[in-house]
């Protein structure tokens, strides 16, 4: 028989409120940076700019994956990926920390899917750099990995219906300090991929084939991608993708003599209310674009490359410690930090 101890301390659980993101201070971003005394940190960033929380990493941070409703994070190491630690981002405790299988490595990201029972990290086999997505559950148990169907996986995206998109970048990497293997034959790619199957592929132009597909960002159908190019460095390409399932994909540019300030580098992209931007810490520029791919304006920022949707446009990270809030190409700084920001901000 149930005795009234057991049965008030059930009833209690049942009544207890289950955590949140208020509980971390309702952070509407989350970022990594490495601070002026050259430690590492993941934080949170509410709507005004200002920090909701920082929780130290042992090393550079790269992005991170939030679950839905619990005030998790999943931050990932710079790849090739050391480190995946699940951080209580209320409490500041270590949850977990994630070991990929013998002869895996992460590889900066990773998404979980609607419900938050199931975390997917993006991985690459350290032998020859083929592409996988590890599946974990909701207690953060590894239960097995999808091919993902190209080289070099970078980013991972959850599309409506918990179907994911994947940016395979195509470049074959050495396990240990990064060196580019085979770009004279890379294949870049961007594939969907529903239950444990790639339902979809696309692929570039054999003339584009430098072009490496590494970041995504979604709104209203449209998928867009990033891309960094590696062939000439004098060739000036475009570095943004627009598909929408079943199509073609589009190619966008802004005008010559602004496309080649970018450098061929795009780090980070993002859609805001019918915009998309995509960002270049080298060529210091914002790129803005309508989802057809007209280009719109551009925003000078000195190592900008994090960028997220906010109210009324786009929230932008540099390496000089800015948080700014971009709106119609004009900038307005939202706060400066002593801290270096990373490639990447996730929107929660």
């Amino acid at each position: 028989m149930t005795s009234r101890r057991t049965f008030l301390a059930g009833l209690m659980a049942v009544a207890a409120p289950k955590p949140s993101w208020a509980d971390a201070g309702s952070p509407r971003w989350l970022a990594c940076a490495r601070e002026a005394d050259g430690t590492y940190a993941l934080f949170g960033i509410a709507e005004d700019g200002a920090d909701t929380f920082r929780l130290p990493l042992p090393a550079r941070g790269h992005a991170g994956a939030a679950h839905p409703t619990r005030p998790e994070a999943v931050a990932f190491a710079r790849r090739p990926g050391a480190f995946a630690l699940v951080l209580d981002c209320g409490s500041g405790a270590l949850i977990r920390q994630l070991t990929p299988p013998e002869g895996m490595q992460f590889n900066g990201h990773g998404a979980f899917t609607e419900d938050g029972l199931t975390l997917y990290t993006v991985e690459q086999r350290a032998s020859d750099s083929q592409g996988f997505l590890g599946i974990w559950d909701s207690e953060y148990r590894r239960l097995g990995q999808i091919e993902t169907g190209g080289i070099g996986p970078h980013e991972v995206l959850r599309l409506p219906g918990d179907v994911f998109a994947v940016a395979n970048g195509g470049i074959a990497t050495d396990p240990t300090d990064r060196t580019k293997l085979n770009v004279p034959e890379m294949a870049p790619s961007l594939v969907y991929i529903q239950g444990d199957e790639v339902v979809e592929r696309v692929a570039l132009e054999p003339s584009l084939h430098f072009n490496s597909i590494r970041h995504l960002a979604h709104e209203d159908g449209v998928l867009a991608f990033a891309m960094q190019w590696e062939g000439e460095p004098s060739q000036v390409v475009p570095l943004l993708g627009l598909h929408r399932r079943g199509e073609a994909p589009i190619l966008a540019s802004a005008p010559a003599e602004e496309q080649a300030l970018m450098q061929g580098y795009a780090g980070s992209c993002a859609f805001s209310d019918g915009e998309v931007g995509i960002t270049s810490p080298r060529g210091n520029r914002l790129h803005r674009f309508d989802a057809q791919g007209t280009f719109l304006g551009a925003t000078a920022r000195a190592d900008v490359c994090g960028l997220a949707p906010c109210p009324g446009g786009f929230l932008t990270t540099d390496g000089g410690g800015g948080v700014l809030q971009v709106t119609e190409g004009r900038a307005r700084p939202l706060g400066l930090r002593s801290r270096s920001w990373d490639n990447h901000v996730v929107t929660l």
